[in-house]
């Protein structure tokens, strides 16, 4: 029976990937700085902070064949510590991986890590530099991890890896910082940018986790459902006007407001919006073989009924 170890279980992907692996052959456990609300009863539950030595004392102890690593800070936190979590922790749990055996290494990267730029391709492929950008703490940690992990690809090839480069991750009641901005009276848009979301249902990504501890190859992934939604799509959808404000307005307004903590970005992160990245999912459909139950629309239709939208 393949020994499965999950760090960051008791987020949202890690409750939905825990519900998955009860129905396959695996013996899994969990891992968090707390458990998960609702463990499932033959799943073992271990704390594990990523950035210290509980990674290699918890693999050490534990010599799972597979550890699945989603351990991540994505809504804003103070720089350092989503560092010690994002990057120092992901250092820790691939150093313990290769310390201890491990088969094979799953990581949930993002899309974020290409980076917010003009001149980015639309849509973005798996061979497109990555290049994150270092006002956005998230982009740029996660590019840092990427190039860990391909460095650890040359040295290590005995450990297998599975890089996914996940788009934005919607589910039913499923809330965040991205979903906050669908619930404001009006949706904000740039003029001269859509400012395009791709999707990808949280019951989809725990299933393509599942297809990624055996069955799916090894390899780097982009991971959304098919297609794209623009701010005029989303609104359109929401029945919300837009306030499409000028890129230098809005940097105006923001280089005011930052300074006196009346908002948490500055105008450095304008680009979250102008520049968005298009992931292509060509690769994770034929090569990986898993196709997204759930369009990005559908997806994005799924959340808006499930929080009364």
């Amino acid at each position: 029976m393949t020994k499965v170890l999950i760090t960051g279980a008791s987020g949202d992907v890690g409750s939905a990937l825990l519900k998955v692996l009860t129905q396959g052959p695996y013996e899994v456990v969990a891992t968090d700085i707390r458990p998960p609300k609702d463990l499932p009863a033959d799943i073992r539950f271990v704390p594990l902070d990523v950035r210290g030595d509980d990674p290699d004392q918890v693999i050490g102890q534990m010599r799972p064949d597979v550890v699945i690593h989603l351990a991540s800070i994505v809504t804003p936190a103070p720089r350092n510590f989503a560092h010690g979590v994002d990057v120092v922790g992901s250092r820790n749990v691939l150093s313990a991986c290769l310390a201890h055996g491990v088969q094979r290494l799953v990581v949930t990267s993002s899309g974020a890590a290409y980076g917010y730029h003009a001149d980015n391709p639309v849509p973005l492929v798996e061979s497109d530099p990555l290049r994150g950008n270092p006002e956005f703490a998230y982009s740029d940690h996660k590019r840092q991890v990427e190039d860990m992990l391909a460095e650890a690809r040359i040295e290590a090839p005995d450990l297998e890896q599975v890089v996914l480069r996940v788009g934005t991750v919607l589910g039913a009641g499923l809330e965040n910082q991205i979903t906050a901005l669908f619930h404001k009276p009006r949706l904000l848009g740039l003029m001269g940018s859509e400012s395009p979301f791709v999707f990808i249902w949280t019951e989809d990504l725990a299933r393509i986790l599942k297809r990624a501890i055996a069955d799916g190859p090894a390899g780097v992934f982009n991971v959304a459902g098919d297609g794209a939604l623009g701010v005029s799509d989303l609104a359109k959808a929401l029945g919300k006007p837009v306030l499409r404000l000028p890129v230098w307005g809005l940097k105006l307004g923001l280089g005011l407001a930052h300074p006196l903590k009346l908002s948490r970005y500055g105008p450095a992160q304008v680009r979250f919006l102008q520049y968005r990245p298009v992931l292509e999912n060509e690769a994770l459909k034929k090569r990986f073989g898993y196709t997204p139950a759930l369009t990005s629309a559908q997806v994005f239709a799924l959340w808006q009924k499930s929080v009364g939208l």
